[in-house]
This record gives structure tokens, C-alpha cells and sequence, in this order.
């Protein structure tokens, strides 16, 4: 899970640079709005990353240490479908 969403964060970033050169490098010598178009749809790309690849899926666990309660543990043990022997 963590490989996919760091994949996907890296490929959005790299989308968001490459648009902010193309547009300052290329397509500002025909169209300054289409560039300034292209540098604001860019803008709008780092916080959708940052929420992609802090998303958490529905097998990830996010109380990964154990609470020192047994009896609390075990239950959520017991949900997670987790066993313990």
C-alpha cells in the first residue's frame, strides 16, 4: 500500500513540475494566459499529493503500537480479525 501511494505522490509531483516548465519554457512564447492557466492547475496538484499519499487504506492500521491493556488489545485483535496465541 505505502509503495502505490508514494508512487502515485511522486508521479503527480513530477506532472507538477513538468507543467510549470512547459508552460514558462514553451507555451508562454505562444499563449501567456494558457501559461499562467497551466502554472495555476499546477498549483492545485501538491495538496491533492500531500492528502493521496497520506491516505490511509482500509487494511492499514494506524494504532500500530499496542495500548499495554490486554484486555483493549485483544479486543482490537479480535476485530482486525487477528488471532493471538
Amino acid at each position: 500500500m505505502y509503495e502505490r501511494r508514494r508512487h502515485l505522490y511522486f508521479a503527480m509531483m513530477g506532472t507538477c513540475i513538468g507543467l510549470f516548465v512547459l508552460a514558462w519554457a514553451v507555451v508562454r512564447l505562444w499563449s501567456v494566459p494558457a501559461a499562467v492557466g497551466m502554472c495555476l492547475f499546477a498549483m492545485l496538484i501538491p495538496p491533492v499529493a500531500a492528502v493521496v499519499a497520506n491516505r490511509r487504506g482500509p487494511d492499514d492500521r494506524w494504532w500500530d503500537d499496542p495500548s499495554g491493556d490486554p484486555k483493549s488489545d485483544e479486543w482490537w485483535d479480535e476485530l482486525d480479525g487477528k488471532r493471538r496465541y
